[in-house]
């Protein structure tokens, strides 16, 4: 796979890679470090969830390091913790913000409730200033979340809009819902080079291709990306200043190069040592 994308020739942005993803039980994996990651990074994994309303287990308490991970719940309600110290329930629309940087513990699952849980993880690799610092998290309510016409600004800027969420690299993404026939042009920030959109729910016809519950991947730019709705249509699209470095992977890492991987993974398994986030459930490194 190459690593580059080739550069829009036009002012409108074409599809240069689409995919379905991988699916594993509520779980589908539309992207990972190892494959479409490296094409749009810092944008370097991305999982739609979707969990039934009967259903309360989630994903089990986990380390990350060198990202940040960026969880939007689209519906239904998700118990989080972290080993921050915080600890809640996260309300249909809001996002949970995790920096990583040297390490950190997380888990969380559906709250239960009358709705399923629906919504995307999003791993962003950090830059070198941020990948070995303090770990932090923020949870942000749909209230706090900016708006701009259709779109929900979850990270970044976009126009006038500024996310409430201390992230200042260069990156923009959002979350929309349109009706059927509804027409929407986004138009990434001039420095924005690479770019994508998935679909959770309804059809777009996006480059005269149609996207159902698929991720699409867009060539290299700074074009437009033109969207029609073929029925209720929601989606999240996000754009970015390339990444200039390396991704260097471990299980739960993606780092700038093989040394920040090799602290980052010890700085969590040194928070493991003494860390619980459930009454008696020691962490294991």
């Amino acid at each position: 796979m190459t690593s580059t994308l080739q550069v829009a020739a036009t002012n409108v942005r074409h599809i240069a890679r689409r995919t379905k993803g991988h699916r594993h039980g509520p779980v589908t994996r539309l992207m990972s470090p190892g494959d479409l990651g490296e094409l749009v990074k810092p944008f370097v994994f991305l999982d739609y969830f979707e969990f039934p309303d009967a259903v309360k287990n989630g994903l089990p308490v986990h380390p990350h390091s060198g990202i940040a991970t960026h969880t939007t719940v689209l519906q239904g309600s998700l118990d989080y913790a972290d080993s921050t110290g915080k600890s809640g329930t996260l309300g249909p629309r809001s996002i949970e913000w995790m920096q990583a940087g040297n390490g950190v513990w997380h888990g969380g699952g559906p709250a239960g409730g009358s709705e399923a849980l629906r919504g995307f993880q999003l791993w962003i690799a950090l830059p070198p200033s941020l990948e070995l610092a303090d770990a932090f998290s923020d949870y942000v309510e749909d209230e706090s979340v900016p708006r701009d016409g259709n779109a929900r600004l979850l990270l970044g800027s976009h126009r006038e809009a500024t996310s409430s969420i201390a992230y200042h690299e260069p990156v923009t993404y959002l979350h929309v819902k349109l009706r059927d026939g509804e027409r929407w042009t986004y138009r990434p920030a001039a420095s924005h080079d690479v770019a994508w959109l998935a679909v959770a729910v309804g059809g777009l016809l996006v480059d005269g291709q149609t996207l159902r519950r698929e991720m699409a991947v867009f060539e290299e730019g700074s074009g437009a990306i033109e969207v029609l709705a073929q029925g209720e249509a929601e989606f999240v699209i996000a754009s970015a200043t390339k990444h200039p470095h390396p991704l260097v992977t471990g299980y739960y890492s993606v780092h700038t190069n093989e040394d920040a991987l090799v602290r980052g993974e010890a700085g969590y398994a040194k928070i493991a040592r003494t860390m619980t986030l459930t009454p008696g459930e020691p962490i294991d490194a």
